[in-house]
């Protein structure tokens, strides 16, 4: 069976690499620690957006959304969890008014 923090890891370089073929280049797993940078992003390269991963069977949404917002806060970025389980499509999840600030952004940009 394999370590669950391999499986972390594995999961953020292929969510980084996923990132890169939706045309953010730049995205890429960071250490974890707040080093130099003060980011606590597990990967970093989505402008604006502070990226919490977990590859786990066992959903905790809540706790993982508030590690999130928690470091979010750090980088003045929006938090969101993508999360997957095995067999599974990668979820993306975000609170209602970060998500309402996205779409918004883009639904005006879209009207130029």
């Amino acid at each position: 069976m394999p370590n669950s923090k391999d499986k972390g890891k594995r999961f953020e370089l292929f969510l980084s690499h996923k990132l890169q073929d939706y045309g953010f280049p730049e995205a890429r797993r960071t250490a974890q620690y707040c080093g130099n940078t003060g980011n606590a992003s597990d990967v970093v390269g989505l402008p604006h957006i502070h990226i919490e991963c977990k590859h786990q069977e066992r959903m905790q949404l809540y706790e993982w959304m508030e590690q999130a917002v928690r470091d979010a806060e750090k980088s003045n970025r929006l938090p969101a969890v993508f999360h997957k389980k095995n067999n599974a499509d990668i979820l993306v999840t975000m609170r209602l008014d970060d998500w309402m600030t996205l779409y918004k952004a883009s639904v005006l940009s879209n009207q130029k």
